[in-house]
Order: C-alpha cells, then sequence, then structure tokens
C-alpha cells in the first residue's frame, strides 16, 4: 500500500446547487429521484455517493464505511435544482409528464418539488440541434452576450436560492459532430471567437465557459465538444474549476466496458462486435440526425479500441468489426433496447458467440450518474482539485484525460481510479490489490 496524505477539504455546510443545461427526460428523473429519496419513498438505486463502500486498510481490518459517511460530501437534502431548456413547458413537473419516464405516481407524490423548478431560456443554435425548434431560448445579439446572460443566471439562482456554492452538469441534448478547430486552441483564440460571433463555438461551450469564468465545477454528459478543447481546460486549470466529461456512461456502452475487459483478461480473441439499439425519446430524435448521430457515434466506437489495445495484442484484436447502429423508434420513448453480438474465438481458433439483450430506461441509468457528478465535483472543488478530473472517468463513455495520456475505460479500472482517489484525498492508504503482504 502507498502512503497518502490528506487534503484540506472545505466543509459542505449550506446549501448546493446543480444547474443542468437540458431539463428533460434526464434531469427531470433526477430531481424526483432525489425528492422521492428525501421523503423515504424511493432509494437512490444506482447512486454511488449513496449506497457505494470503500474499502480501506487491510481486509482483515473490516472497514468498508459508506462513500458519503467516508468524505464530506453535500447531502442530497441541501441540494437544490435548476436549470436552461429550449421547451416552454410551464416546471419540471410538466416536463417530467411530457418525458414519460417515471410513473405517475411517483411524480404525483413530489408534484409540488417538480412544481416549484421552472426552466430559463436556453442557449440556443438551430445548426448544432437541427431537429429541435427553440421556443424558449434567450435573443442575444452577440456568442459574448450569450455568455454574460448564462452569468447572470447563474449568479441570481445562487442568490434568489441562498446557495453556497453551485455545479453545472450538462444533460442537453447531443449537438451535430464538431471537430476542435482553430479558435479551440488557446483562450485567446477562443474568446476572440466569441467577440466575432463564430460559429465554431457552440451552446456547449458557452455554458461551459460561463460556468468556468463563475466558478462553477462543470460536466459535460453528453457527446457534444464543450469543455474538452484546450482553451477550456486550460481555463479550468487557471481558475482552479474542477471540469469533467464526456457523454454519460449509460446503457450498451456501460454493458461494453463491463463484458471487454472480462473478454481481454482472458485473452479471448474478437473477431467482431455489432451492436444496434432503438429509443424513441427526445434524444432518439435528436440523433435522427445524422450529424447529432455521428458525435454519439465517435464516442460508442472509442470504447473496444481503447480496451483491447490491438496495437499490443494484433492476434487476438487486430481485426475487430465494430459496427454500432442508432435507430430513432417512437413508441420506445425513454425505454430503449441494445442487442450486442459478439462473435469471439478461443484455443486453437474455435469460434464462440456472447448474445447480450438490454433493455432499460435511459433516463432511470442516467440520472444516478447526475447526482454523483455533481456532489464529487463539488468535492473535488473544495478539496482545490481544479483541471480535468480524471478519476471521474467511471461516468463516460469519452473520458478527458490530458492530451498525453491514453482514456481508460475498462470500468473496473476506472472504479479503482475514483475509490484510490477517495482514499487518497482523505489521507488513507491507496489500495494496489497484490495481496503479498498477508503471506509473508
Amino acid at each position: 500500500m502507498a502512503e497518502a496524505r490528506a487534503k484540506e477539504i472545505q466543509d459542505p455546510g449550506g446549501r448546493l446547487g446543480v444547474l443542468m443545461p437540458g431539463m428533460g427526460a434526464v434531469a427531470t428523473t433526477l430531481v424526483a429521484g432525489v425528492e422521492l429519496a428525501k421523503k423515504g419513498l424511493a432509494e437512490p438505486v444506482g447512486s454511488l455517493t449513496q449506497l457505494g463502500t470503500v474499502r480501506l486498510g487491510k481486509r482483515t481490518e473490516d472497514r468498508a464505511p459508506k462513500i458519503k459517511d467516508f468524505v464530506p460530501l453535500a447531502g442530497m437534502e441541501s441540494v437544490v435544482f435548476g436549470g436552461w431548456d429550449v421547451f416552454a413547458d410551464d416546471d419540471a413537473y410538466e416536463a417530467a409528464a411530457a418525458a414519460g419516464v417515471m410513473e405517475k405516481e411517483h411524480l404525483c407524490a413530489v408534484r409540488d418539488e417538480l412544481k416549484g423548478i421552472r426552466p430559463m431560456p436556453a442557449v440556443f443554435d438551430s445548426r448544432y440541434v437541427s431537429k429541435l425548434e427553440g421556443a424558449h431560448v434567450k435573443a442575444y445579439s452577440s456568442l459574448r452576450e450569450a455568455v454574460e446572460m448564462v452569468r447572470e443566471d447563474i449568479r441570481s439562482f445562487k442568490k434568489e436560492n441562498s446557495l453556497e456554492r453551485v455545479v453545472m452538469v450538462n444533460c442537453a441534448s447531443t449537438e451535430a459532430y464538431l471537430q476542435p478547430r482553430e479558435p479551440h486552441f488557446t483562450l485567446e483564440g477562443f474568446e476572440a471567437a466569441l467577440d466575432r460571433n463564430d460559429p465554431a463555438i457552440p451552446p456547449a461551450m458557452v455554458y461551459a465557459y460561463a460556468a468556468i469564468k463563475e466558478g462553477v465545477p462543470y460536466a459535460n454528459g453528453a457527446p457534444s465538444l464543450a469543455v474538452d478543447i484546450p482553451a477550456l481546460t486550460e481555463l479550468a486549470k487557471e481558475e482552479g474549476v474542477p471540469v469533467a466529461g464526456k457523454d454519460f456512461k449509460t446503457g450498451q456502452t456501460l454493458i461494453k466496458t463491463i463484458f471487454a475487459p472480462g473478454i481481454k483478461a482472458r485473452m479471448l480473441g474478437v473477431e467482431g462486435w455489432f451492436s444496434t439499439n432503438i429509443l424513441g425519446n427526445r434524444d432518439g430524435e435528436v440523433l435522427d440526425d445524422p450529424e447529432s448521430l455521428k458525435s454519439k457515434e465517435v464516442s460508442k466506437l472509442s470504447v473496444l479500441d481503447h480496451i483491447f489495445q490491438p496495437e499490443l495484442y494484433p492476434e487476438l484484436y487486430g481485426y475487430v468489426s465494430h459496427i454500432v447502429k442508432i435507430n430513432y423508434y417512437p413508441p420506445r420513448g425513454d425505454s430503449k433496447e441494445g442487442w450486442d453480438n459478439i462473435d469471439l474465438f478461443g484455443w486453437c481458433g474455435y469460434p464462440m458467440q456472447i448474445k447480450i439483450n438490454l433493455l432499460a430506461r435511459d433516463s432511470i441509468l442516467a440520472a444516478p450518474i447526475v447526482l454523483d457528478l455533481a456532489l464529487f465535483l463539488d468535492l473535488a472543488k473544495r478539496a482545490g482539485m481544479g483541471g480535468i478530473q480524471e478519476w471521474l472517468s467511471f461516468y463516460f463513455k469519452s473520458p478527458m484525460t490530458l492530451p498525453e495520456l491514453y482514456p481508460e475505460h475498462d470500468l473496473f479500472i476506472q472504479q479503482m481510479k475514483l475509490k484510490n482517489t477517495l482514499r487518497s484525498i482523505m489521507g488513507e492508504e491507496v489500495i494496489h490489490h497484490t495481496g503479498l503482504d498477508y503471506y509473508e
């Protein structure tokens, strides 16, 4: 076990605001679930911060506190929700009912709480989300003005709700595919692009920049290019603001990061991995646009290459046919279905197959991720951990890292990284799992 030194962490007292660009299915499912949990009407299943434990010291010491009892996280009872949306639903209750994720009995139990949350007009550009028509949007003459409007929203939300701290988690729809361009490489270039209304700056970047300038930790739950550009990671490091992303790891990709490491661990070969999805919620509608779909496909396709490392194991993974299909199918609503067919081979090249069929409500899988990210980012800020938070890779399809590092996609290595970070900042020994000291 390695030595660790505890960080000085500010007390989590007071109220914590969680602001979400995109107050649709994921955001309203999160709010409803938290409010139900506060009333003792539901368990926060899927949330590592609320139900997970962390082993401390040797296995013989029998120390495994809940994470929320081990590190000074803000409590769910202190969290206040808000956000922005392009749809003019009167409040979060109406938005949740329209999303159709949660049953009416659950929504009615927290109706008053949801009714009290009204989304603010959103920053919107139809060039980036062509399938949506923004009726509840901000009127601005420049991107710089749009940034200032978001910053003022953050300050007003904080004041009106008597908040000590705020975090932002992007739950908005997937934007059209965008590769880094010249304005994205330096902060000076980025700010000049804001001033000249450069179309290279999409709404996701406007929110990310505004958050960092307000000292608000930011996580990107969409596959859109946002905080993961040199200009904004540079700004986040300078300002000491934690940032993480991107693209919540929920259904099919979660399954891949569970199964693929097991296949690789046993040195079984893979010839092909075919994945197809059907979903009918707002995300499905947005992904019906080829440019938005490309953003999602790029995020999904990167996972297997990084796990299998074909450059190290060409005889096993050098020629994997990896295909991902996403289909908009309105009857399914938020209940998506994913099929995976894996063609693999074993000893002496003999073939095998694995078939996986996942049926799940997408927002039920995503909601606890938003809660965990909000609480962990708030912890990171209070611990003085600015810039990229690679230890939160556990939650993302396309984890952010320093440019010289490859992202880690193995779910179990990601979990070890996360828990070792918690041990480290609390001054506990980091666990490496050799176990040799028990037998010496």
